[in-house]
């Protein structure tokens, strides 16, 4: 057989896997108490720098990246987010994990076209716990540090994780960091300092059952 047929079937299959899971009820002695989920998620995609990672993010985060994937994609069409009630009670189980399941169809359908691979925003989504101004200033070029910056901060700032507790049993490879609800400041912080500092959008206040 030619050497190369032989190179190619010794290729791995290229792979991504994401879970949206274990939701968690944020400030819940507040009036502004919400719900958010760990997105886990591992890979051997060249189209990541980092190959697994874990970080929280709620649902209306999830509103903002897919605006900013429309706006970059153009005429292709984005898959549907869960509906939005507009008082989720944080007490509805049944109603959350709809939404978890619904969430998780959504990135795994972004994550299996091609064209939004390509979108810096989307990696910084999945793979740092920047908010979204950070984001989207750190993908204009905006931010002392880069995109692969901010990714690989993120991967070094946590913890390991056992592996086996974050695939649901499935045998998915190492983590790189733990999962939290907050971002890591070593980057972060030199945002403060920058010029270019951007409002986060998404910190505006709002009334009780926010998402």
């Amino acid at each position: 057989m030619d050497p190369k047929h032989l190179h190619l079937l010794d290729e791995p299959t290229e792979f991504i896997t994401v879970r949206v899971q274990d939701p968690q009820i944020q400030d819940e002695n507040s009036w502004a108490s919400y719900v958010d989920y760990k997105i886990f998620l591992y890979t051997n995609s060249k189209a990541f720098t980092v190959k697994s990672s874990c970080v929280r993010r709620r649902y209306r985060e999830f509103e903002w990246l897919r605006r900013r994937l429309q706006k970059n994609a153009g005429l292709v069409s984005l898959p549907e987010l869960p509906g939005k009630k507009a008082f989720l009670q944080v007490n509805d189980t049944e109603a959350i994990e709809r939404r978890r399941q619904g969430l998780q169809q959504f990135l795994q359908k972004v994550l299996h076209t091609t064209i939004f691979l390509s979108d810096s925003q989307l990696h910084l989504f999945l793979q740092t716990q920047l908010p979204a101004g950070q984001i989207e200033a750190c993908a204009r070029g905006h931010t002392p540090f880069t995109v692969t910056e901010a990714i690989l901060d993120s991967a070094m700032c946590g913890k390991n994780v056992p592996r086996g507790a974050e695939a649901e049993g499935e045998v998915l490879g190492p983590l790189g960091y733990e999962c939290g609800s907050s971002p890591c400041h070593t980057l972060g912080n030199n945002v403060g300092s920058s010029r270019a500092r951007a409002a986060d959008p998404l910190q505006e206040a709002t009334v009780a059952g926010r998402t």
